[in-house]
């Protein structure tokens, strides 16, 4: 199952190109739904938006690493707990960030053109964990989910992992992740540190045959959901060190590729003068062409398809996002949230104390979106757009709070997919059907403004989300 970045070949050229369409700079005509000048605000919004959350992200990884090498420091239970909360923390500005992709923007290319961004290796998913350390098989857990077909690690795996082995914990052995193509040699990123300090989401028992009889329900417990990886496997455990190493050189390794991703994002930087210097009507369709593409193919391909669907309609816990910690709540909410900012043009920051409110406000944003533009148009159905995505953003939003609630009163999403809970009455089935929802307004607004291109990537997924039971091919 790919969930590399899913570009639209035909908007390589459009978004790259510098062609300049009829009619030079400034407003539009009274009928005409480009303008420039507005075009320019929103883009500027959209590229302040994505500094501030990338710096965010940034910000609590940076935290996240000194959790970690507290913890190292000190291995007891109260620092793997801190280490475990300044991971979901750190989840919060990044998961507002996943709009930007699909639009050979810095995660998904490093030079405007090719698809050799780093995403893959911050956040790709699932996990090839039994390549990193021990894995327990079982119903959820078979060759189909764990195993590893092939990998550039050096590890004599299925004998070895990297953390019974005696390869080298470098940076050099973590940039060699998703080179299969199953991708199922994933060792890098958010999930390697996630599965580190979780391990798997098991039975109480310790057993895998999760399927049908999942017993962890911890009543919200954000930090006792999911894994129960044992204390010893960092105290006694003969590769405790080999852990410690493993956490620390994946933090740094995620800073860091973090920080070339805001990079391209800064005043002055290469990319973002591309993405807001905008003087023809030609350029402002691009860059709202890019824009709506990032917002409609996250919307329906790939968190209502990969990220939901997929493990909604088949049950399988494996293909939750964030598996390990049983926090796929808070991704759906945060991808869902990342879309309605770019729309308004608004960041409200993020949540520093995993409540469910954004409270750390340093970087907030506060400008011009897709929303003003289009009620500014004076042009009638741009404005009754305005008003329907509105309207369909909400209910998304009414969904994906939904989610949240189960999952804090003991209903997590592992729950939430099991064969007796799909139904219509199940807040992940109305979710999904809200994105699809969402997604068709934004390609209407595309239509609208004239956008030959497709912003909702037909090929981000093979599901149907119109049918969230479905299963995906």
């Amino acid at each position: 199952m790919n969930r590399k970045p899913l570009v639209l070949s035909a908007l390589i050229a459009v978004a790259m190109a510098a062609f300049v369409a009829c009619g030079g700079s400034g407003g539009g005509s009274d009928d005409d739904p480009i303008d420039v000048d507005n075009a320019r605000r929103v883009a500027e919004t959209n590229a302040d938006i994505a500094l501030a959350a990338y710096n965010d992200a940034i910000e609590t990884a940076e935290a996240l690493q000194a959790a970690l090498a507290t913890f190292a420091a000190t291995s007891s239970q109260a620092n793997l707990d801190a280490a475990k909360r300044a991971w979901l923390v750190s989840r919060e500005p990044y998961g507002q960030t996943e709009v930007y992709r699909f639009r050979l923007s810095p995660i998904d290319s490093t030079n405007g053109v090719d698809e050799d961004g780093p995403e893959g290796d911050i956040n790709a998913w699932p996990l090839g964990e039994e390549l990193i350390d021990y894995v327990t098989r079982g119903t959820d857990f078979g060759d189909d989910q764990v195993g590893v077909t092939d990998h550039d690690t050096g590890v004599n795996y299925p004998a070895e992992n990297i953390i019974n082995s005696a390869v080298a914990i470098d940076a050099a052995l973590l940039a060699n992740t998703a080179t299969a193509d199953d991708e199922h040699d994933v060792i890098a990123g958010y999930h390697s540190i996630e599965f580190l300090l979780w391990g798997q989401d098991l039975n109480l028992d310790g057993s895998a045959d999760t399927e049908t009889t999942r017993e962890e329900n911890t009543g919200g417990d954000l930090l006792n959901s999911g894994g129960h990886r044992p204390l010893t496997d960092f105290t006694t455990d003969p590769n405790a060190g080999r852990r410690h190493t493993f956490l620390a050189v994946a933090a740094q390794k995620l800073i860091d590729d973090l920080e070339g991703v805001r990079d391209g994002w800064l005043p002055g930087a290469a990319y973002r003068d591309a993405f807001t210097d905008i003087d023809s009507r030609g350029e402002a369709r691009d860059r709202l062409t890019e824009i709506l593409t990032g917002m409609g193919t996250l919307s329906e391909g790939e968190l209502a398809g990969e990220r939901m669907q997929i493990a909604f309609s088949t049950n399988s816990q494996e293909d939750e996002h964030s598996c390990f910690s049983d926090n796929t709540h808070r991704d759906i909410w945060l991808n869902a949230e990342g879309i309605r900012n770019s729309y308004f043009g608004e960041y409200a920051g993020f949540d520093s104390d995993l409540d469910g409110v954004d409270d750390n406000a340093a970087r907030a944003v506060d400008g011009y979106g897709i929303d003003d533009y289009l009620r500014d148009s004076g042009i009638d159905d741009l404005e009754e757009l305005a008003a329907e995505m509105r309207d369909a953003l909400d209910e998304t939003e009414d969904g994906y709070e939904a989610i949240d609630d189960r999952a804090r009163t003991g209903d997590p999403v592992d729950r939430l997919i099991l064969d007796v809970n799909r139904n219509a009455a199940n807040p992940m089935f109305s979710t999904i059907l809200a994105l699809n929802a969402q997604s068709g307004v934004i390609a209407d607004i595309a239509e609208a403004l004239d956008i030959d291109e497709t912003v909702v990537d037909d090929d981000a997924s093979g599901c149907d989300t119109s049918d969230p039971t479905t299963p995906c091919p």
